[in-house]
């Protein structure tokens, strides 16, 4: 059990767990995902961390389909900064207590801002890191938004 399955839990939030065999030399955890799971990929989303302002620490959390880029205007927007950039590795797994390529939205050591793609409003349900490379959690949209006080915006150009 990850800290993200027992937050929906926790929640009693509907979820299915979907578990594949990661390949340690696939170049996108997300598309791996994908693959794996046999989805469309507008439908598995990636968890990226940004920090504002030039500032490592104050960190903020992107959740967008795999397929997408973060642009980081957008990012800096929607969290109410001047400008963004991608967090430092290192900082995002100690923040957020889960390895690169397996960082969930959900049940991160700290709760952050977070910011959800609009297009996941279209789907009945979506695909994130369940909290371990491998491990996703399929659930609806407004239970993820629900369960990280996010908010839906555009993130992607």
């Amino acid at each position: 059990m990850t800290p993200a399955i027992n937050a929906a839990k926790k929640k009693k939030v509907p979820h299915t767990i979907h578990q594949y065999e990661h390949d340690p030399r696939a170049e996108s955890f997300g598309l791996e995902a994908v693959e794996a799971l046999g989805n469309d990929p507008k439908e598995v989303f990636k968890t990226l961390l940004f920090c504002l302002n030039g500032e490592a620490k104050n960190l903020a959390v992107a959740v967008i389909p795999v397929d997408q880029k973060l642009n980081l205007k957008l990012a800096a927007k929607a969290a109410k900064g001047k400008k963004a950039e991608m967090a430092n590795p290192d900082i995002a797994q100690k923040t957020t207590g889960y390895v690169v390529g397996g960082i969930s939205p959900l049940g991160q050591k700290k709760a952050l801002p977070t910011f959800i793609h609009h297009s996941a409003l279209d789907l009945d349900t979506l695909f994130v890191s369940a909290g371990r490379r491998g491990l996703e959690i399929e659930l609806a949209p407004k239970d993820l938004a629900m369960l990280t006080r996010g908010e839906f915006v555009e993130l992607c150009l």
